[in-house]
């Protein structure tokens, strides 16, 4: 005889609690918060990783990650966003060239924040173009990512051989004149990228969900992040960004992305909404 009153239950997802249970689990043990992360990409992750650990339900994935750091960092690794290349969407930088930079000489010094970094393609870029346009010297990038072992790859500045043809067309795509091939030294290893580009870079575990603010910057870069939040946490990261902006700071969006409908979008003023580049005004 089934117990009295079960029958009657509102039927539940059983997968989702599972999937609230492990988020709730590993926000308040590892102190990662994920769970405003859109649904679908966080399932497809989840199972991935349930797949890979040889555990087949979510729960099962819960109970190894309460009593296995180690799994907890592969986990990480997987629902980190590290899609990524150098020069990645070139008319943004093209864009960057030609309505940023003028302004960026305005200031005796700058700081750039470039949130999301990843395995550290896009800072080596925005390097670059500072470089070419003589700002570099008088230039610090906050290169911060929720993942460390994302930010190692990062300092390291080592990229893979084949894709410096991708790369090098990206580069000329984006405004570049002069060989791409200088910025690097070819190895066994990969591409080693000079290390002049990055001696002027601060690489930093940042958590965009659960950190605040830690300075003021005449521009924060945050690209194709936001796109995996659920709406109540891109108003959250918007209003960290719009906290650490200087007045007429300057925000740059992933292509998919927009402040449009976030409690700072009359804030700012699009000066190249097509490549997502914002001016915050107030």
């Amino acid at each position: 005889m089934s117990e009295p009153g079960l029958e009657a239950a509102i039927p539940v997802d059983r997968e989702e609690v599972e999937v609230d249970a492990l988020l709730e689990a590993v926000y308040r043990y590892y102190g990662f918060d994920f769970r405003q992360y859109a649904r679908p990409s966080l399932r497809r992750r989840l199972w991935r990783r349930a797949d890979l650990e040889k555990v087949t339900t979510i729960s099962g994935l819960l109970e190894r990650l309460l009593h296995d750091r180690a799994c907890m960092e592969r986990l990480l690794l997987d629902l980190s966003i590290n899609v990524t290349a150098m020069f990645r969407d070139p008319s943004f930088f093209l864009a960057f060239r030609r309505t940023v930079i003028p302004l960026l000489r305005t200031y005796p010094f700058i700081r750039i924040w470039n949130a999301g970094c990843s395995t550290g393609e896009e800072t080596h870029s925005l390097a670059i173009i500072l470089a070419e346009e003589g700002l570099l010297d008088r230039t610090r990038i906050y290169a911060t990512d929720i993942n460390e072992s994302v930010l190692v790859r990062a300092r390291e500045g080592v990229f893979p051989l084949e894709q410096m043809r991708t790369y090098t067309e990206n580069y000329l795509a984006s405004g570049g004149t002069r060989s791409f091939s200088q910025y690097y030294t070819s190895g066994y290893e990969g591409a080693r990228f000079n290390r002049s580009l990055t001696d002027g870079v601060v690489f930093s575990r940042h958590n965009l969900v659960s950190d605040r603010s830690f300075n003021e910057f005449h521009v924060i870069i945050c690209r194709n992040v936001m796109i995996y939040f659920d709406a109540a946490l891109q108003d959250r990261v918007h209003e960290l960004f719009h906290e650490s902006l200087v007045r007429l700071g300057l925000l740059c969006l992933g292509q998919k992305e927009s402040i449009t409908f976030t409690s700072h979008g009359s804030d700012y003023k699009a000066i190249d909404s097509r490549d997502r580049i914002f001016r915050k005004v107030q």
